[in-house]
């Protein structure tokens, strides 16, 4: 399991540097864009050609949108949207696997669960170091644990997830609020009164089926 995780380390790290996933994200595009159109690469991107022809179409009916922009938002989009599809997949993907190391741990297959372990509580441990580091002598190293890292309800000592995702959310859409207004007030680029325009054509659309 060590000997996996050091060969595994560079390609990591190669896989987290933005510019090889930008040229990736470009090549898959490319490979895409050539495969025949009744494969099912050629679906997946003509599917995303038409996304990025209605975002398109959705920009020229908030600002003027001549062929040089036309072209560049082609380029952003086709990017952004695979950019965001394979990002999904990934985190998908990293779930899955989880689960299945998860599964190998508990029932002991292949008995890989002193290995799995080993590995947790070597993570464990670095995690616990700097809550241990400032644990007072006069408090037991016990009662520090159940307050501070596993209470005796088994409840961990944090936020559930859906309570976690929204605030995650609130604070994104609080941040993209104000990114908005300052470029509402301060460039030329009236993006609050774009996404009022978008709004009220969705609200229009809605309402008329």
């Amino acid at each position: 399991m060590a000997l996996l995780k050091l060969l595994a380390a560079p390609v990591r790290r190669l896989l987290r540097f933005p510019l090889f996933q930008f040229i990736a994200v470009v090549a898959i595009v490319f490979l895409l864009q050539a495969a025949d159109e009744h494969s099912l690469f050629g679906w997946i991107f003509d599917q995303l050609d038409h996304l990025v022809a209605a975002t398109v179409l959705l920009c020229s009916n908030l600002f003027s949108v001549k062929s040089f922009t036309r072209s560049g938002l082609t380029i952003f989009l086709t990017v952004a949207y695979m950019y965001l599809a394979l990002a999904v997949i990934l985190f998908l993907l990293r779930i899955f696997i989880r689960g299945m190391i998860d599964l190998v741990g508990w029932s002991n297959a292949f008995g890989l669960r002193n290995a799995i372990a080993r590995e947790r509580g070597i993570a464990a441990y670095r995690a616990w170091l700097p809550l241990e580091r400032i644990r007072p002598a006069s408090i037991p190293q016990s009662q520090w644990e159940e307050t501070f890292a596993w209470p005796p309800d088994n409840r961990p000592p944090y936020p559930s997830l859906p309570y976690r995702a929204l605030r995650g959310v609130a604070s994104y859409l609080l941040l993209f609020a104000i990114v908005a207004a300052l470029l509402q007030f301060f460039t030329p680029f009236p993006i609050v009164s774009w996404l009022t325009e978008v709004t009220r054509m969705v609200l229009t659309h809605v309402g008329a089926g």
